[in-house]
Parts: C-alpha cells; sequence; structure tokens
C-alpha cells in the first residue's frame, strides 16, 4: 500500500489544525478563542459543515463539557482557548478527564511575544525569566503536553496528542502552539512530511490471552455467589451490552459504583443499584456474601469500597477477578487472582464466549437472590417519593423525576449532597441514563455535562440536578443554551444552603439567601418555574420536557434528610474519622 502525502496545496497551518480534527472524526470544539487560538478558529470556520463550534462564555463550561463529549463517544472532546485561562478556569473538566479517563484534547497556547519573551512578558506561559511554565503547570493534570513552535510542528503535535488522548487508559492531553507554529503555513514539499491524521489513530487493543479468559471463566463457572461490578470503564468502553449479556449468560447480579452509575438499568432484574458508601442496602448486602467479585473498569476508591472495610470486600475469604485497559490499576487496592488487561468491551465479549451458555437457570438462581436483597433491605420503594412536606423532601423530587423522565432521559448531577442524594434514590431505567463527575466531583459540572450531553444525544431529554450553589457556579451555561439551542432542563434543589457543608461542619459559612432562579433563568430568557408544593413538580416537568427550550424549575427542598441518613453502616464503622 502507497501512503499519500496529506497535502497536495500550500495551507495555512491553523487551517491543517481544523484539518486534523476533521479526519479524526471530531465533531465538536468547546471553547472561547483567545490569544494565538484565535487562529485556530479562523482555521475551524472552513470546516462548519463538519465540526460545530460551540462558543461558551467561560473555560469551565466548555472544559465540562469537552469531558462529556469524550466519555460518551470515544473520541477527543477539544477545548479551546488561551493558555492562562484553559488552565485557570477550563480546569473542571481538565481534572475530571484525568481522573475518570476521557479522551480530552487541550488547544492552548503559550501566549508568547515572539523575539520579546524576555521583555516584560504579558501572559506569556513559556517558562523564561518572568513568565509562568505552561507545559509544567498542565503536566501536573494531564496525560502528556505537546508543544509546537513551528507550522509543521503544529500539525504533527495535534496528531500525536489525538492518539495519545486515545491510547490505553484515554485522558487529555495539552497541546501548546507558539505565536509562530499557528502564524505560518506548510506546503506540500515541506519537511518533515505530513501524512494524512487516519495514520496517527489508534488500533484496536489485542484480544486478551485465551488462556488468561478461560481461567477466568472457569471460576466464574464454579463460583456459587459471584457478583459483578462495574464501573466507569464500562462506560469510556461501550460496553453496556455486552456487561448486560454477561450478567444474563453467567447469572451474575451487578453492582455499580458511583462512577459507574447509569452503566447497567438499575431496573433489570439482576440489577442492584451503587454500593458502597452511599450504596443501596441490597448491593452491600449481596457484595458482602459474594465468593467472587468481578470488577470490571473501576479503580475501587475508598468510598467505593466503605473505606476498605472488609465484611465488604475482602480478598482472603473473596476470588477477585478484573478487566481494566490500564495495567497499573491491576490489583490496586484488592489482589486480583485474575487480571484481564483489556478493552472492557473486546474482554467481555471474550469472557463471554468462554463462559458458553449456562441455560437458564444461573441466571434465575441469580435473579432469586437479588429479589431476596431488594425485599429484604428495599429497593427503590422509599415511602419518601411520595411525602407531601413543605419545603419538599429531595425523595419527593427525585421520586417525581424517576416517575415523570421518559426511559430515554439522561440525568446530569453536580457536586454535593445533591449528588448523593440521587446516587443513592434515582433508580436509572435504561444505560448512558446518568452522569455525574466521576473522579473529581467538583461543584460546577452538572450544567455544562447537561450541555454536551444534548449535544451528543439531541434525541433524548437532558435534565442536569444541580444544588443552588452548583447553579450560581454556571448559570451562565443557559446563555450557551440559548444561543446554541440546547433544550436542557435544569432542576435546582434550592435549600439555601451548601447542603454537605451544613451537615458536615455547621452551618457558618454554609448558607445563602433565597434567590428565585426560575425568576433569573426568564430574566436570561429561558423558560423558569418556582415549585413550593410537592404537587406541582410533575406538571412543571411534563411542560418542560414538552417545551423544548432551555427551562429551570427552581424547587424549594427541605434541609431535614442529610447525606449521613444514607450512609451505609459499612462507611461508619470503618470512617477514618472513627479510628
Amino acid at each position: 500500500m502507497t501512503i499519500e502525502p496529506m497535502l497536495t496545496e500550500e495551507m495555512p497551518a491553523s487551517a491543517l489544525v481544523a484539518r486534523v480534527l476533521e479526519e479524526a472524526g471530531i465533531e465538536m470544539v468547546f471553547g472561547i478563542s483567545g490569544g494565538h487560538t484565535g487562529r485556530i478558529v479562523q482555521g475551524l470556520s472552513k470546516y462548519q459543515n463538519s465540526i460545530r463550534t460551540v462558543l461558551v462564555r467561560e473555560e469551565s463550561l466548555g472544559g465540562v463539557m469537552a469531558e462529556i463529549y469524550g466519555r460518551l463517544t470515544r473520541r477527543p472532546g477539544v477545548l479551546l482557548g488561551q493558555g492562562p485561562w484553559v488552565l485557570g478556569n477550563g480546569l473542571i473538566g481538565t481534572i475530571e478527564a484525568h481522573l475518570s479517563s476521557s479522551p480530552m484534547l487541550l488547544l492552548t497556547d503559550f501566549s508568547d511575544a515572539p523575539r520579546f519573551t524576555l521583555h516584560a512578558p504579558y501572559q506569556q506561559a513559556t517558562g523564561d525569566w518572568g513568565s509562568w511554565d505552561a507545559r509544567r503547570a498542565f503536566g501536573g493534570v494531564t496525560k502528556h503536553v505537546m508543544q509546537a513552535h513551528d507550522p509543521i510542528a503544529a500539525v504533527q503535535a495535534t496528531q500525536l496528542a489525538i492518539k495519545h488522548a486515545m491510547t490505553g487508559q484515554p485522558g487529555p492531553v495539552a497541546v501548546l502552539y507558539a505565536h509562530d507554529s499557528l502564524a505560518g503555513s506548510v506546503a506540500p514539499d515541506s519537511h518533515p512530511m505530513l501524512y494524512p491524521t487516519r495514520h496517527y489513530l489508534p488500533s484496536p487493543p489485542p484480544p486478551v490471552a485465551a488462556r488468561s479468559v478461560e481461567a477466568a471463566a472457569t471460576a466464574l463457572r464454579s463460583a456459587q455467589k459471584p457478583v459483578l461490578i462495574a464501573g466507569n470503564g464500562v462506560r469510556i468502553a461501550q460496553a453496556y451490552d455486552q456487561l448486560r449479556q454477561l450478567a444474563e449468560t453467567a447469572g451474575l447480579p451487578v453492582a455499580t459504583t458511583a462512577a459507574g452509575k447509569g452503566c447497567f438499568a438499575e431496573t433489570h432484574p439482576l440489577a442492584l443499584g451503587v454500593f458502597g458508601t452511599f450504596g443501596t442496602a441490597a448491593a452491600n448486602a449481596t457484595i458482602a456474601e459474594a465468593d467472587l467479585v468481578l470488577v470490571i473498569g473501576s479503580k475501587l476508591s475508598p468510598s467505593d469500597t466503605a473505606w476498605e472495610n472488609r465484611a465488604l470486600l475482602d480478598p482472603t475469604r473473596q476470588t477477585f477477578v478484573q478487566i481494566d485497559i490500564e495495567p497499573r490499576n491491576a490489583s490496586w487496592n484488592y489482589p486480583a487472582e485474575h487480571v484481564l488487561i483489556g478493552d472492557a468491551a473486546i474482554t467481555l465479549d471474550q469472557l463471554i464466549e468462554a463462559v458458553g451458555s449456562r441455560g437458564t437457570d444461573r441466571r434465575q438462581q441469580a435473579e432469586r437472590r437479588v429479589a431476596a436483597h431488594r425485599e429484604r433491605h428495599g429497593y427503590f420503594n422509599d415511602r419518601a417519593y411520595f411525602a407531601d412536606g413543605r419545603p419538599i423532601l429531595p425523595q419527593r423530587a427525585i421520586g417525581e423525576l424517576m416517575r415523570n423522565l421518559p426511559e430515554d432521559a439522561i440525568v446530569t448531577c453536580d457536586a454535593g449532597e445533591n449528588r448523593i442524594m440521587m446516587t443513592h434514590f434515582y433508580q436509572t431505567k435504561r444505560h448512558e441514563g446518568f452522569l455525574q463527575a466521576a473522579g473529581s466531583g467538583p461543584m460546577g459540572f452538572g450544567i455544562p455535562a447537561a450541555l454536551g450531553a444534548k449535544l451528543v444525544h439531541p434525541d433524548r431529554p437532558v435534565v442536569a440536578v444541580v444544588g443552588d450553589g452548583g447553579f450560581a457556579m454556571t448559570m451562565n451555561g443557559l446563555m450557551t443554551a440559548l444561543e446554541q439551542d440546547i433544550p436542557i432542563v435544569t432542576v435546582v434543589f434550592n435549600n439555601n444552603a451548601l447542603g454537605w457543608v451544613l451537615h458536615g461542619s455547621g452551618p457558618f459559612a454554609a448558607e445563602f439567601r433565597d434567590f428565585d432562579h426560575a425568576a433569573i433563568a426568564r430574566a436570561m430568557g429561558c423558560r423558569g418555574t418556582r415549585v413550593e408544593d410537592p404537587s406541582a413538580l410533575a406538571p412543571a416537568l411534563r411542560e418542560a420536557l414538552s417545551a423544548r427550550a432551555p427551562t429551570v424549575i427552581d424547587v424549594r427542598t427541605s434541609l431535614e434528610v442529610t447525606f449521613a441518613d444514607i450512609t451505609s453502616q459499612l462507611a461508619k464503622d470503618a470512617s477514618p474519622r472513627r479510628r
């Protein structure tokens, strides 16, 4: 096969950077033009039919939208902007992508002034005397930092950044462009030679060795009470169907980590919901009695494991089987007797074939185990889902979401006590129906996450559930929703407080004035409804979903229920605070 060159005519480097993104199949870019990256925006203008450039009002919005795009598509989400502010403002999405393994590109600059790098530099990030060092700063929160100082390097660095963001365990990669790299052009005979971007895209990961897969399958077949734990890695690999098929074939009850919530429908007869510190009692009881634990795409954080309470997970009495794309994650916190390093979707296909047809007996036995624990411990049947008190209990608000959102709805969550309530009480109806910050847990995540999810899935209803604190941080995202025609619904749990802080540390510096967030939304041009009566919430949700316009529902919620009320006793017993 003959490898053709990339160019047949001279082109500006800025247009070539945009072309690289198109060749990689990247359909959206998020950010704000600034510094030298304005030239890339000019290049993107030539590719408007294939790449949507989404102008945001602040870099943190673009960063989260890019992270969500990467998480849901397996293609790098792109945050574009000037170096100091992609770092200073866009760090929420970058850290989330770094900790949660979402492919992401940060296309930014050194903000350098050619020939004046030592003359009282303004904004300059080259690391020279008197300036700040962007390479070192971005290096702490990304997989790698590329730098480009000439036009050819601008193209090659972008291609290699895409490759690195997608290879192995995905993550964010920064590209720092110097002024000269975007100001020039590249000719067909330029040296080094440029080649089409498809040659730099990573190949599918290889399958796991058959012997290792068969050994894991044998352990699964021999187990009497196996259980499966699904993490965010299932979502990154888009292995939803394989996860369900293995669970049904091998007869495996399925619990998820908090980060993995939304990877498996919690209405499925094998579903247990989230396990761990804020998990369901049914999930924790099933895992505690298991003789084999299959962990897929999870690092098993302390919160997941109820602070490593051995009554929940214990490798001295349970066999661990682990599937992960990153070798460093293998046997990280718990020694695994069977480690399968590979892409979750590919590896699960192998495991399904190796387990073979088990008939219906194994599945029925697992479903009976799940049903028994649901009956004994309760499962998404809290009586407060129908509570009539005022202010409105969070459970009632969540119950109305469950009853009124269609099956294909996507819910995104912010940080704080509202997210804990949603993780514990909200029951997902299908895969990819729930998104939260999987690794970093920042406030200000819910609204931009909803914007990103709606852009990826324009035909699905998307609802952001946020607290009043998180809403205040990113309500400017509603301007982007209006300008870009992104009809999300935002439900604000408005309790005039940082609930997590208030219930964990006391009221000092944790309480807010009573703001009418619906009125703020209306002032922006969105739809806005304030709900104080529980019976008014269902009609408000139905109207918002049918309106197909950015809508805010400001719900006056109670502080009566706290995160401590739904914290597992396992976590309370093992918490470092008790020691």
